[in-house]
Order: structure tokens, then C-alpha cells, then sequence
């Protein structure tokens, strides 16, 4: 029996569930030597701001335990206008879904990368990273306030393409941000980004990273990720939703979907499996057809 992965995330009808996490998959098509890229829902791009920045000190990403991993790369990028030259026209090419994602330090930064991407052919969709971690003030994300974060989707309308605000965990208030993010025009949450974490050396104690502590992604994040989903689904029936965090087979796809995720994002498992977002969505499809479901939808939210 096969099963019909199709999915609608907000206004977007995708192939598949099954998306690439953003940071985790590079910039463009380097993820299409492993599989073709258009048989992925979509393609969600590491996070960009409107100029060239460098990043944190390495090293800058480590492995945990538990199969877990904490980094802390700062965001570094090449600049949307670099991007759009060298990476997104090879993306283009391989008939993927890209989804665009951008970051900046104030509101006006946002809407600068936002405007940079304004009537560029080939994006689908433009993911507004409002809750990364890596930068030095830690305590003051964009995510923690529902009044910033209304502030920075709504900057961002300038792009005319549908918002997807990923939000993080570390916040009381995170279905009231979502709220704040969907109210200001965005069609949908992408729950969640990293754990703050902090990881030290046996022999010294010493941070492991050079930019001290990090962020946490991985089974320690599985989760976290999937309550702030049921709990977000609870509130805002109507949104669309991507759950991120943890995802290493098809039952954790499965778990998020079951909590009200229309599509799932692959982040830390690509790392030590490039091959992660293809196989978990052939995992998916067989998990589904053990439970003799023919289409996707007839578990969300379920």
C-alpha cells in the first residue's frame, strides 16, 4: 500500500513531510551528492543575514553523549547577496523547494535581509530566524518577547513571500509568542531551535566551544520540541507547523505529526548520516503503512 506524503504547510503544498532542518545542510545543493533534493518536502537554507559575518571561535560544534551535539557556529554566513550569486542557482537547478532563512541583530537588520529576497525567482517560502542562540547576548532573544517578535515578522512582510517564524524553547511564554508571531502575519511555526547548554572538558574544565556555551539539538532536544508542537496545535489549530528537534526516524516524524506538525525538519542527524532525510522519510512511509494509513494527514494532530 503506498502512502500519500503530501503535506500543506501554510499557503505551500509540499511532496513531503520530510524537510532539511536549517544550519544543517549548507547554503545550496551540497546535500543532493547524498539524494535528489526535490523528493524532500523542501529545502531550508543555514540562516543568513543581509552582510558577510564571520561566526563564532572555533571549534564550534561537539558531540554529546547521548548522540546529541552542541555548537555554537554564531551564524556565520556569506551574505544574502553572495548567496543568491554562488548557491542558489545550483539549488534551483536540482527542482527542490527552497525555503530562505534569514537572522539579524536588530528589527531594521531583518528587514534589510527580507528586502534583499523580495521578488527573487525560486523561493518558496522565507523562514525568519528569530531565536538562535549562538550570539553573545543569550538573554535577549528575539523569541523571548511576543512584542519583538510581532516587531520582526512584520519588518519582514517587505518580502512578500509566506513567513515561517522559528521560535525557541527557552520561554515561558512560547505560545504566546507564537501567538505574537502569527497575529503579525506569519503562516507558520517552526518549534523549536536549540536548548541553551554548556558542555566541559574532563581533564581541564574548559569549555568545549570556543564561544563558550551553545546550542543543544538532538535526542535532548526530541522532547521539548514536541510539546511546544502539541501545545501550539492546541492553541492555533489553523497554523502551519514544522517540528525540528530530535528527529532520527520515522516514529519521531511520526511523533511529531501525531502532535500537530505538518512537516518535520532534519537537522542533527545529517550530520552523522547525510543520507538522514531520505531514509526517515522511507521510514515514515513504512511506519505509517505498519498502522494502515494511507495518507499522512489522516494522523496529524492525532
Amino acid at each position: 500500500m503506498a502512502v500519500d506524503l503530501r503535506t500543506q504547510v501554510g499557503s505551500l503544498t509540499l511532496s513531503s513531510p520530510v524537510l532539511t532542518a536549517a544550519g544543517t545542510s549548507g547554503y545550496g545543493a551540497e546535500l543532493g551528492a547524498y539524494g535528489p533534493l526535490d523528493a524532500l518536502g523542501a529545502v531550508v537554507v543555514k540562516s543568513l543575514a543581509a552582510y558577510p559575518w564571520p561566526g563564532n571561535a572555533p571549534p564550534r560544534v561537539a558531540p554529546l553523549s547521548d548522540g546529541s551535539m552542541i555548537n555554537s557556529v554564531g551564524l556565520a554566513g556569506p551574505g544574502i547577496e553572495r548567496w543568491k550569486r554562488d548557491y542558489l542557482p545550483g539549488l534551483i537547478k536540482t527542482g527542490a523547494t527552497v525555503v530562505a532563512s534569514i537572522w539579524g541583530r536588530r528589527v531594521e537588520e531583518f528587514a534589510e535581509a527580507a528586502t534583499a529576497l523580495r521578488s527573487v525567482e525560486g523561493i518558496a517560502a522565507l523562514e525568519v530566524n528569530i531565536s538562535c542562540p549562538n550570539l553573545k547576548d543569550r538573554t535577549r532573544l528575539f523569541s523571548n518577547s511576543p512584542e519583538q517578535t510581532a516587531a520582526v515578522i512584520d519588518a519582514c512582510a517587505v518580502a512578500q513571500l509566506p513567513i515561517w517564524a522559528k521560535l525557541g524553547p527557552m520561554t515561558p511564554e512560547l505560545v504566546a509568542v507564537a501567538g505574537a508571531a502569527l497575529t503579525a502575519g506569519a503562516q507558520t511555526l517552526v518549534l523549536t531551535n536549540t536548548l541553551i547548554g554548556l558542555s566541559l572538558t574532563y581533564a581541564s574544565g574548559r569549555a568545549v566551544l570556543g564561544g563558550g556555551g551553545g546550542g543543544v539539538s538532538g535526542p535532548a532536544l526530541h522532547t521539548v520540541a514536541l510539546r511546544a508542537v502539541s501545545e501550539c496545535r492546541s492553541a492555533y489549530p489553523n497554523a502551519g507547523i514544522v517540528g525540528v528537534g530530535g528527529v532520527a526516524n520515522g516514529r519521531h516524524a511520526l511523533a511529531f505529526v501525531r502532535a500537530g506538525a505538518n512537516a518535520v525538519g532534519v537537522g542533527t542527524a545529517t550530520f552523522a548520516h547525510p543520507k538522514a532525510p531520505w531514509r526517515i522519510a522511507k521510514d515514515l512511509e513504512r511506519a505509517c503503512r505498519t498502522l494502515g494509513v494511507a495518507s499522512i494527514k489522516e494522523v496529524m494532530g492525532k
